[in-house]
């Protein structure tokens, strides 16, 4: 937390569930600028300072990287503020707002590459927080209020919608998207939700409500992503673009327009504004709850900013939640931050009774929901070509605390638990490791890297030969760990071996560090992964670091010069989550996959 920070309740942990779409006001920060706001009144009153009619190089300049479908409203608020010479300690505000999409700023800051030229950044969600975060390296955030939020809806044109009942007929998120896509009866268009927060809270609730019907729902959210797929657009506004411009045959009739897209109610208020007639959108609020966008005010780099910008970027914040902002932001068709919304919004945006928009926000899905929705949707989107190496060094057979296993015990029963994730289509290999195990080599190839779906010699398929692979694995009595070596050969093979137009990746495994006296260094393992990695081929290494002797920022060193990065698990039973964690953080850059 940085000298000027916020109060610690709004330092995210990055665990556990995520913090509700209402959070508190930031009252200690907002109090000391609206009493400093106050002083600094009584002072030019008392003449103790002067104001002149110009700020002159007395303002404070401010950058705001700002979602792009909130960075209207948010800049009329800017431009309105230094008419009204908004002041913080005496200076003047100054606020550029630049609109970027979330997910840009939040790989940006991830990678903590360069020092970031702005001091704010509104993102559309507070997912995006946990991405920005990365795995060490990142530019420190501190966030803050909401300032808006905005519902994610079904939005259809109105022949569509009348042809599912809009609107008497109410759905829950799966019911709707279901009926959508029966017979292809309505094309359903979506955002890619690796990019945009509207998609993927979308996706974690149709996931969610698919599980409440029972049944193979793992099936179902799989089946209903890879359509979602095929009609996948970029970003947000891409997927308005997408949409049929009228009622006429030849709009309705083309293939390559849809007639229903996952949306904010905001994004269909500001397309029904500039629409008429059947190219106006109406809403399917679904029954089971609508997430919310929550725009959470950010500071970018706390530390390294200035008294001066950091309190001036706090009376920004604040000046967001006062009366005349909020007026701003429902013109533009921002709901409050607790989910409330005048009825001429609803209208305006295509919501009309008896849709439930005016039901509570649906609970804020977890973070761990929101990496398995999207780790299911990279890895059933795009097929995946993993090669999991696993160490079978004789520390394997340690017995994990609280469980009457082994370490690698627990490890194999999570294997096979995470290999229920994956899709016939995709591709996944088996290597062990311990030193010396195949003669002068730490490492064995027991399972080459084929489709699960594919034929096995002897009968059964690839995906049950893996298993039983998987569940025949042991440690090596006296075996240590040869990471270095095992490593280098592994990635040189899913090279060698590579794909186009799936995921490339290497999963390693490890409880330990390296043991191998004999074997490359470290620093010569780096620099020779760091020499042959190919970004027109990628393959990041996914290093699992398992239990309290492994080294995650060992593993993570070694991973992170490849596209990928270290992670931790004090308890092998989380392998299986890490695993869908790991795929889904490469993933979301395109590391992995060449098209």
């Amino acid at each position: 937390m940085g000298r000027h920070s916020l109060p610690d309740d709004y330092a995210a942990d990055g665990s556990g569930d995520r913090p509700p779409r209402r959070r508190r006001t930031v009252a200690i920060a907002t109090m000391l600028v609206l009493a400093v706001a106050a002083g600094t009144a009584v002072a030019a009153q008392g003449g103790l300072l002067s104001f002149s009619n110009s700020c002159g190089d007395s303002a404070v300049h401010l950058s705001m990287m700002t979602s792009p479908d909130i960075a209207p409203a948010v800049r009329a608020v800017a431009d309105k503020a230094s008419k009204d010479d908004l002041r913080s300690d005496g200076h003047c505000v100054d606020v550029e707002v630049v609109a970027r999409d979330s997910y840009k700023v939040a790989d940006a800051l991830a990678g903590g590459t360069r020092k970031p030229d702005y001091q704010m950044w509104l993102p559309d969600s507070d997912l995006w927080l946990s991405r920005a975060k990365g795995t060490g390296d990142a530019v420190p955030i501190t966030p803050g209020d909401s300032v808006a939020s905005s519902p994610v809806a079904l939005a259809m044109v109105p022949a569509a919608a009348k042809s599912l009942g809009w609107p008497q007929k109410q759905y829950s998120w799966a019911q709707v998207t279901a009926a959508a896509m029966d017979a292809d009866k309505v094309r359903l268009g979506a955002a890619d939700p690796a990019r945009s927060a509207t998609g993927l809270l979308a996706l974690t609730s149709i996931a969610t409500s698919s599980g409440k019907q029972g049944g193979d729902s793992d099936t179902r959210v799989a089946a209903t992503a890879k359509l979602l797929a095929q009609r996948m657009s970029d970003g947000d506004t891409q997927v308005l673009g997408t949409l049929a411009q009228d009622g006429s045959g030849a709009e309705a009739g083309n293939p390559s327009r849809n007639q229903a897209v996952l949306l904010s109610e905001q994004a269909a208020f500001a397309h029904n504004a500039e629409s008429t007639g059947d190219g106006r959108l109406d809403l399917f609020y679904p029954k089971d709850g609508t997430p919310l966008l929550n725009y959470p005010f950010t500071l970018v780099n706390e530390e390294q900013q200035s008294l001066d910008e950091s309190r001036a970027a706090l009376r920004f914040m604040t000046l967001l939640s006062e009366d005349s902002a909020q007026h701003t932001l429902a013109e533009h068709g921002f709901r409050t931050t607790d989910g409330t919304a005048g009825e001429s919004l609803i209208a305006s945006a295509g919501g009309k009774s008896p849709q439930p928009y005016a039901t509570s926000p649906a609970t804020a899905p977890s973070d761990e929901a929101l990496q398995e929705a999207l780790g299911m949707w990279t890895i059933t989107v795009q097929s995946a070509r993993l090669t999991t190496v696993v160490d079978a060094s004789g520390s394997m057979a340690t017995v994990v605390p609280g469980r009457n296993q082994s370490r690698m015990d627990v490890t194999k029963a999570s294997l096979i638990q995470a290999l229920d994730q994956f899709t016939p289509n995709d591709e996944i290999g088996l290597w062990e490791f311990a030193t010396t195990l195949d003669g002068d080599k730490d490492y064995r190839r027991l399972v080459a890297t084929s489709r699960l779906g594919d034929a096995a010699k002897g009968g059964g398929t690839h995906r049950e030969k893996l298993a039983a692979a998987f569940a025949a694995l042991k440690p090596v009595p006296d075996g240590a760990t040869g990471l270095y070596d095992t490593t280098l050969a592994a990635y040189k093979e899913a090279q060698r071996t590579y794909v186009k137009g799936k995921f490339n990746a290497v999963v390693i495994l490890t409880d330990g560090s390296n043991q191998d006296d004999l074997s490359i260094s470290r620093s010569a393992l780096i620099a020779e992964l760091k020499r042959i990695a190919d970004p027109e081929r990628p393959v990041p290494l996914l290093a699992i670091a398992v239990g309290p002797d492994a080294d995650r920022e060992e593993v993570n060193e070694i991973a992170k010069v490849t596209g990928g990065g270290g992670y931790q698990v004090n308890d092998p039973a989380e392998i299986q989550a890490v695993i869908l964690q790991a795929v889904m953080t490469a993933g979301q850059s395109g590391r992995g996959a060449e098209e």
